[in-house]
């Protein structure tokens, strides 16, 4: 058999939202990547629709947003069926609706631009991990086999991902037991519905601006079914439909069905050596409110920067393990949210008064708070180590500093993609211990604005994904949180 050869740093598997991030990262930190697709082209399936606050951000920080033109913004979310305002201090609350086809494409526009190569038509068939390096082989068209060595693979291959196959990966949880249907149909004419329990079952129906319907429909006491790649038929989902709300939609055309159920399962590790896992290969969950899709692409952006350190030889490998203990700790408390939805969303009339009380709380600004910040991404705090601050492991309030002559966003201070040192002190000259760390972070000096969350704190150093890793008075401390997130000085 025919065979070609391909070296590189990076291998990325699946070219979707997740992969494509990641791919943009990686080739933004200066790092060869290649990503490896088995489809041909990008999805036209329709799927994930919903861009949360922080991964608005997330874009906002890499000057991607003008790509997304003007999205229609929501404010008002769910948690598991029950109407919840999101809006919450950030450049973008709410939820965005963007299709996951234009997400991709823009992703994967922008990891092209910056030099990541991509193979399509290609699946990954074999993988060994030596320990110094990633040896791989994906079957391509005509018979041609792509053999790949790279310093690091990253799978983010989806639910059903074949690195986490091939290396049999411990991915424990629980299968799917309840499931929604769902389909975009065109030429039919029925009436909106936003998480309407009925009688017999839950009903949802949205139409968008082109013509076209969603529509998703639980049937109470109904069981998932083992179903390969979520499929499902057309004249299943009418049947439901019409069982549900009595109104026949047969005669309409189907562009898109599929099920999906609320299986919950999450990888031990995020890291086997030098294989790694984001999005939907590392954690499977139950897409509802947009969060899978959100929590993937947050995945790629913790990654992106790590593994472009260490690849560079910046940082010592140690830095990824950061990645598995900051991210799978979020994945698990957003699997656990996930599956309370998925109780109040598709369970009969048992969970009636349980959602009931869950709507009076919510009344409670404290407690819409909580939900808002914990499905928008917003509330993500790390474990970063160094002394009790207020700003120590969550992101960089959304707020506006004088620097340079000009305003700038706590987005735009991380769009070279490396560190900065935020001097708010007000005393011209960096600090003498940054010098050893120049080539991986920059000095800003800045002036918070009359009432910013920043005001009272000397000195700010914030990592490349805008996470703060120290804060405070001096430089005690600094060279540490330096050392721990961008390696030794050179």
């Amino acid at each position: 058999m025919a065979a070609d050869a391909l070296t590189t740093d990076v291998v990325v598997v699946g070219a979707g939202p997740v992969g494509m991030m990641l791919a943009g990262e990686l080739a933004h930190g200066g790092v060869g990547v290649v990503v490896v697709e088995k489809r041909r082209a990008p999805s036209t399936e329709s799927r994930a629709s919903t861009l949360h606050a922080r991964t608005m951000e997330i874009l906002d920080s890499r000057s991607l947003l003008p790509e997304f033109g003007d999205p229609p913004n929501e404010p008002r979310g769910h948690f598991g069926g029950i109407p919840l305002d999101l809006t919450l201090p950030s450049s973008h609350p709410g939820q965005w609706k963007v299709p996951q086809t234009r997400t991709e494409v823009i992703l994967g526009e922008w990891a092209l631009s910056l030099g990541a190569e991509l193979q399509c038509k290609h699946e990954l068939t074999a993988l060994d991990d030596s320990g110094d390096l990633v040896e791989a082989e994906a079957a391509g068209p005509d018979g041609r086999t792509l053999r790949l060595r790279c310093r690091y693979l990253v799978a983010c291959d989806g639910e059903e991902s074949t690195v986490r196959r091939l290396i049999g990966a411990d991915f424990p949880g629980r299968d799917a037991t309840r499931e929604l249907l769902r389909a975009d149909v065109a030429g039919i004419d029925i009436p909106g519905r936003r998480f309407e329990r009925l009688e017999h079952g839950l009903a949802i129906a949205a139409r968008r601006p082109d013509g076209v319907t969603r529509v998703m429909v639980h049937e109470f006491g109904s069981a998932a079914r083992a179903r390969p790649h979520g499929d499902a038929s057309f004249e299943e989902i009418t049947a439901v439909w019409k069982r549900v709300t009595g109104e026949d939609i047969s005669g309409g055309t189907p562009l898109w069905a599929n099920a999906f159920g609320d299986a919950s399962r999450q990888l031990t590790r995020y890291r086997h050596g030098r294989v790694l896992f984001a999005g939907d290969a590392a954690h499977r969950q139950m897409p509802v409110g947009g969060q899978a899709l959100n929590l993937g692409m947050q995945d790629a952006f913790n990654l992106g920067w790590k593994l472009a350190l260490v690849v560079r030889g910046k940082a010592p490998q140690t830095l990824l393990d950061s990645y598995h203990d900051e991210r799978h700790e979020v994945g698990r408390q957003v699997l656990a949210n996930i599956r309370a939805q998925s109780l109040l969303l598709l369970g009969g009339p048992e969970v009636e008064p349980l959602r009931d009380l869950l709507t009076e709380l919510i009344g409670q600004e404290d407690v819409r708070r909580r939900l808002a910040g914990m499905i928008s991404g917003l509330d993500v705090r790390y474990d970063v180590g160094g002394p009790a601050h207020p700003l120590l492991g969550a992101r960089l309030p959304c707020t506006e500093v004088r620097a340079r002559r000009r305003l700038l966003t706590t987005t735009q201070l991380v769009r070279s993609g490396g560190g900065v040192l935020l001097d708010l002190t007000g005393r011209p000259g960096r600090p003498a211990v940054l010098d050893g760390w120049a080539d991986r972070v920059t000095a800003l000096e800045a002036q918070p604005l009359p009432g910013s969350s920043l005001q009272g704190t000397d000195r700010v150093l914030v990592r490349p994904d805008g996470h703060v890793a120290w804060a405070g008075p001096g430089t005690d401390g600094l060279a540490e949180a330096l050392t721990r997130w961008f390696g030794p000085p050179r």
